[in-house]
């Protein structure tokens, strides 16, 4: 009863408006339980969101105001302990740029109020700062989607560090790899014991595992009917790799009976949640110059440049969200859509058919196999309706 008091409490001071505790954000003071603006500060949260519009890149956001020698937050806590002061990650940039609080909004179990603290930003600039998120946002689950690499986004060294997927060409033939943001990041000492990894060795491993794992008589005949994203994309949240075995997170709401991996998998309880049920395979990490993750042979043809890549990978996506605001209601026309976008109707109108882009086109695109002539305008005067028709005219193959 008492829980459910506070919880209540805490609900009926959100919507009012008001400051419940917890980390400050940047820009704020607490004041008597109430926050108030620290133009310093403000200024800073101002500069934040100009860079990220002006960069585009939350990465590249991080690494400038690293430059710059912007840090996070300094607190100092009641046991005496100082918290902040560091380097911005990107993912406390990332909620940053999304905090509504910087509005005079509070937000509160999906429903939006208005605070009683004032604001520090125009909402212009902070909505200008949320449509380049969503478009980022789909660009990247294009990507993940037509890309090979089935784990993006799931795995992770033993440092936390998230692990990208990259590849180098030697003499025609492509090699796939997993590679520690922090190596990319030019920072190895924030990398974990093995930053980087053979793709398509591990993926091997990680798919055994998991079908051996969720091997059960009622599961085995639906199991085989998954393809490996889905199965993946259903059954695993996280995995770790570590350097005598690679520990597998799987969705909270998986109940599998144990199998062989029971006895492993009551290994590193400590560090996750006990609550979502996990499995670790043991594997040693081989030498480099012995494990190739060939993928395929790249074609003869000339191929799109990375430039043109992603202005067309971003177009998509771009389309992509407008066709969503149409349909979801959340704009009614092109023509508020141009408003809003700073652009003339006619482009966006020219524009908006790449939503419905082929996936084998986006597949191509992505692995950068598309014609290196293809550019946003050709895509848009030259895109029918009919997939089948695009990747003929684009000059697909069938494989």
């Amino acid at each position: 009863m008492i829980g459910e008091r506070v919880r209540d409490k805490i609900a009926a001071s959100k919507r009012k408006g008001l400051w419940v505790g917890g980390p400050v954000p940047l820009g704020f003071a607490s004041v008597d339980k109430k926050l108030v603006v620290i133009p310093e500060e403000a200024e800073t949260v101002r500069l934040i969101f100009t860079l990220y519009l002006k960069l585009g890149s939350v990465r590249l956001l991080a690494e400038e105001l690293d430059r710059r020698g912007i840090r996070t937050k300094r607190q100092l806590l009641a046991n005496g302990r100082i918290r902040g002061d560091g380097r911005f990650g990107v993912g406390s940039l990332a909620n940053l740029l999304r905090n509504r609080f910087y509005i005079g909004e509070v937000f509160y179990r999906g429903e939006v109020y208005r605070g009683e603290h004032d604001p520090i930003l125009e909402r212009t600039l902070f909505e200008a700062v949320q449509a380049t998120l969503a478009g980022q946002a789909a660009a990247r689950r294009l990507r993940l989607k037509a890309s090979s690499a089935i784990l993006a986004g799931r795995i992770f060294d033993d440092r936390g560090n998230r692990m990208t997927p990259t590849h180098a060409n030697k003499r025609g033939v492509r090699y796939r790899y997993y590679v520690s943001h922090a190596l990319l990041q030019t920072r190895s000492q924030d990398a974990g014991s093995v930053p980087r990894i053979p793709a398509p060795d591990v993926e091997r491993i990680i798919l055994q595992g998991l079908h051996d794992y969720l091997a059960t008589p009622e599961r085995s005949a639906s199991q085989d009917r998954l393809a490996d994203r889905d199965l993946i994309d259903r059954h695993v949240d996280r995995i770790v790799i570590r350097p005598t075995m690679i520990e597998v997170l799987l969705q909270k709401q998986e109940c599998a009976q144990p199998t062989e991996h029971a006895e492993a998998d009551n290994l590193h309880a400590g560090e996750r949640n006990d609550r979502a049920p996990s499995f670790a395979l043991p594997w040693t990490p081989s030498e480099f110059s012995a494990v190739k993750g060939v993928l395929h042979r790249p074609s003869s043809q000339q191929s799109i440049s990375a430039a043109s890549r992603d202005a067309l990978l971003s177009a998509i996506a771009k389309a992509g969200s407008w066709i969503d605001d149409l349909v979801e209601g959340r704009a009614t026309s092109f023509a508020q859509i141009a408003q809003r976008e700073g652009k003339v109707e006619r482009h966006v109108r020219f524009l908006a058919p790449l939503a419905f882009t082929s996936p084998r086109l986006i597949a191509a695109i992505v692995e950068g196999n598309a014609p290196a002539g293809l550019t946003i305008t050709a895509l848009a005067k030259a895109l029918p309706y009919a997939w089948a028709e695009q990747d003929r005219r684009i000059g697909l193959s069938r494989r």
